[in-house]
């Protein structure tokens, strides 16, 4: 049976003269929902999962489950799953022995027969991808496969809530990127509640249904993958979520200055005054010197993936922009940098997205 799960006004102090580790906290879980905790380390991310897991006990604030009081229910009891990151595998046990484990720890009026608990571990087994590993041991396995048996096992109990702490962080890229599309399909197979907490952005927004962007303690925005991507809430967010290059700016009846060129113009109301514009390498243009844009000079260039990625200086900064790898363009090259997409946060308000100041041409950008 799946809750939805209510976290309310948590907050949450280890003591001592420094910030809150979270400060009151809110966030509703549907119903089988997956949901990412994304943040830098020190965000609070993994103190919230744990709270909830019943591992920590929050300072003050309710967790709810179907609108139950979950804190103060144990935490044998709670109907928790847990995957941790190093898998917390018995290593004395066999795959089979680690994925019952939790149902033979049971009290035992509430135990299955051995064979019930012989089927579940079979059908785990078959879930997971693991059909007749059942009888090795981990240290027989790969680290997917033991992140597998991790998962079988916490899945055995038929939890309310599963709860992940950076499942994939110990597996190589390859492997984890794998592993994020078989939990995907897991996922929407078995529509559990799902937590998980992780510090890989393309993780987050390639497997959540929700993301929830964390900072300092307290949730700076939530909202699909496309929302926190594409529509970052705040210029933390922004600068977190994926790769970007940042521009101090003045703000003037809704275009953007940096130094003296207008680079971005607003396409909703904002207030004049200082502002940070930022840019993502895709959606930046170079042009011919002489073309409307920011002054640049080419500083060197990498393949990344199917583009080439050129490192660029504009000003004091650095820039990087994506461009197709059948052009080139000289090191030391000027060249003219345009903003074809970008977004203003303009004296600390939300942001707005921005496109090219008029006037411009089709054609200025030749490069």
């Amino acid at each position: 049976m799946t809750v939805a799960v209510t976290i309310d006004k948590v907050g949450k102090s280890f003591g001592g003269s420094g910030p809150a580790a979270l400060d009151d906290v809110s966030l509703d879980i549907a119903k089988s929902e997956l949901v990412a905790l994304l943040g830098p380390s020190g965000s609070g991310k993994t103190t919230l999962l744990r709270i909830v897991a019943g591992l920590e006990q929050p300072s003050h604030g309710r967790v709810l489950f179907d609108g139950a009081d979950a804190l103060s229910v144990p935490v044998r009891r709670r109907g928790i799953g847990f995957v941790f990151q190093n898998y917390a595998l018995f290593r004395h046990m066999s795959v089979a022995e680690n994925i019952a484990f939790g149902l033979r720890s049971r009290p035992r009026a509430e135990r299955p027969s051995d064979a019930q608990i012989r089927s579940r571990v079979a059908d785990l087994l078959s879930l997971v991808q693991l059909d007749g590993y059942g009888g090795r041991f981990p240290a027989q396995l790969s680290g997917g496969q033991r992140q597998r048996v991790a998962l079988a096992r916490a899945l055995a109990i038929e939890p309310k809530v599963l709860l992940l702490d950076e499942p994939f962080g110990a597996l190589d890229a390859l492997v984890r990127k794998e592993l994020r599309r078989w939990l995907r399909e897991l996922h929407e197979r078995t529509g559990h509640t799902t937590l998980f907490v992780t510090h890989d952005q393309e993780e987050a927004l390639e497997l959540a249904d929700r993301v929830v962007v964390m900072g300092k303690g307290r949730i700076e925005q939530v909202g699909t993958p496309d929302d926190v991507y594409d529509r970052p809430a705040s210029a933390a967010v922004f600068g977190f979520m994926g790769e970007s290059s940042r521009i101090e700016v003045d703000v003037k009846d809704g275009i953007a200055v940096a130094g003296d060129t207008a680079i971005a113009a607003a396409t909703k109301p904002v207030p004049d005054g200082p502002g940070l514009v930022y840019v993502r390498p895709h959606d930046i243009s170079l042009g011919l010197p002489g073309t409307p844009g920011l002054k640049g000079r080419v500083r060197g260039f990498r393949r990344h993936g199917a583009i080439r990625r050129v490192e660029l200086e504009v000003g004091s900064g650095l820039f990087e922009a994506d461009i197709a790898p059948t052009v080139r363009v000289p090191v030391g090259e000027k060249v003219a940098v345009r903003l074809d997409r970008a977004r203003l946060f303009a004296s600390g308000g939300e942001g707005v997205d921005c496109r090219p100041p008029p006037p411009h041409q089709p054609g200025d950008y030749a490069i």
